[in-house]
């Protein structure tokens, strides 16, 4: 039993870190990408940024819908610099290594801010309900001590999973290579590289993915089948126009979004293609960001107004 234990714990020892292959056939291109990752992550910060600051300081932008805007630019921010930063600095240096602590502590932050993603969609689309379809319980139904409650929920609900998640994966024994095919640390290429029986974990993986990923996306599928069923019942044509402009910014969010994601996510491990993999992964984590604050500004008058109060 003893004998047993020593060569399962020497084995979980033989890779004490990882090295991201990452872009690296693509080696003269380094500096390109460094230089294009880098506008991506400044146009993120300051794209998202600008809308934290026009949804705190304007005082036509203090209703839930903005408040909930808000919370989820500051939350683009944080899931941009879980992964973007790490690959600056390997661009950069050209040392791809990440020791195990720190894969595990990206991938836990990784996977948090994820939920929280798919959770505070489903708060947004859950808002935007409630005020097409009962515009006059609005005010009572989202009320500030209502929305703050729905952002935490959707900020903490994941954490315990998640963190269990993470420590079920490097729970397994890297024996076999250090060379982890991605960008940044996630479970799919993770757990290419374990050597012990992954089935549990894989279906641990879907498990997760269907309870966070896909009951909030059936949640926001369900709350815009209603509304848009209500908008169809409009009178009039200026009244339709206005309820579908306020709500095709989030529908454009959500679908680039989960579409990207799930697709990563539900492959079946036999037809998945690393390349494929990577330039998803990319897509949900740094694409979608870049673009939200113009998806959401540019059929938005109340964001452009905003914005020119700042530069009047």
């Amino acid at each position: 039993m003893e004998r047993s234990e020593t060569i399962t714990r020497a084995n979980m020892t033989n890779v004490g870190d990882f090295i991201f292959l990452g872009f690296s056939d693509q080696s003269d291109f380094q500096g390109f990408l460094f230089g294009i990752f880098l506008v991506i992550y400044m146009s993120i910060i300051i794209g998202n940024g600008l809308i934290i600051l026009m949804t705190k300081f304007d005082p036509g932008l203090r209703t839930p819908m903005y408040f909930f805007l808000g919370n989820f630019s500051f939350l683009e921010i944080c899931y941009t610099s879980v992964t973007l930063p790490r690959m600056l600095k390997d661009f950069w240096t050209q040392n791809k290594h990440i020791s195990l602590l720190s894969c595990a502590v990206q991938m836990c932050f990784f996977l948090i801010l994820g939920v929280t993603e798919c959770l505070l969609l489903a708060v947004m689309s859950y808002d935007r309900y409630v005020a097409i379809c009962k515009p006059l319980y609005y005010p009572l139904i989202m009320n500030h001590k209502t929305c703050v409650q729905l952002v935490v929920g959707a900020w903490i609900s994941g954490m315990p999973i998640q963190i269990g998640q993470v420590c079920q994966v490097f729970s397994l024994p890297f024996c076999d290579s250090n060379r982890l095919d991605h960008v940044f640390c996630d479970i799919p290429p993770l757990l290419k590289l374990a050597c012990g029986d992954t089935s549990l974990n894989e279906i641990l993986v879907y498990a997760d993915a269907f309870l966070f990923g896909m009951v909030p996306f059936l949640l926001i599928l369900n709350s815009y089948i209603r509304i848009i069923t209500t908008i169809m019942k409009l009178p009039s044509t200026m009244g339709r126009s206005k309820a579908f402009s306020t709500c095709s910014s989030h529908l454009t969010v959500v679908g680039l979004f989960f579409m990207s994601a799930s697709i990563s996510y539900f492959q079946p491990k036999s037809s998945q293609s690393t390349g494929a993999g990577k330039v998803l992964s990319l897509f949900y984590t740094i694409v979608t960001p870049m673009f939200n604050p113009v998806i959401y500004s540019l059929r938005n008058k109340d964001v452009i107004m905003a914005m020119r109060k700042l530069w009047p």
